[in-house]
């Protein structure tokens, strides 16, 4: 929640630029928030039931989604991806390996990989939006 908290002042106080930024970034944005909103909504409700499958399956779109979305921003190194897009590449791999572990109720597996999933490519990621003089941050603490 912390982490949208963040991303909601950052958007806020940069709306100065918001025409400057191209699709790529809204679509990376609004996916992201969208995880973000439904991670403890699933994460804190019944686990398991119907609701969950449903939450969980847009919880995965939204997730791949903005994975792939972000192969096509370059913004801080043009024509070339950066080490963060390594994350990226991780979310792609681990997305359907969450998906299939819980179709084949394999719910240790598939517990670990939400968990993997939640701090590598949410959390770790999301802290790494906001410093070195990325869009976020700049527009969070510039």
């Amino acid at each position: 929640m912390v982490l949208l908290a963040a991303l909601g002042a950052a958007v806020y106080r940069g709306r100065a630029e918001w025409h400057l930024l191209p699709i790529e970034v809204w679509l990376h944005l609004l996916t992201i928030a969208g995880a973000l909103i439904l991670t403890p909504i699933i994460l804190l409700r019944r686990r398991g039931d119907e609701m969950h499958r449903k939450l969980g399956w847009a919880w995965a779109g939204l997730m791949f989604g903005t994975a792939l979305i972000s192969f096509a921003i370059r913004m801080n190194t043009p024509g070339q991806l950066s080490w963060i897009h390594l994350l990226s590449l991780l979310t792609v791999i681990l997305v359907p390996t969450i998906v299939i572990s819980a179709r084949l109720h394999r719910i240790q597996l598939h517990r670990n990989f939400v968990r993997g999933t939640i701090i590598g490519a949410l959390l770790l990621a999301g802290f790494f939006t906001f410093p070195f003089d990325r869009l976020l941050g700049r527009w969070l603490f510039g």
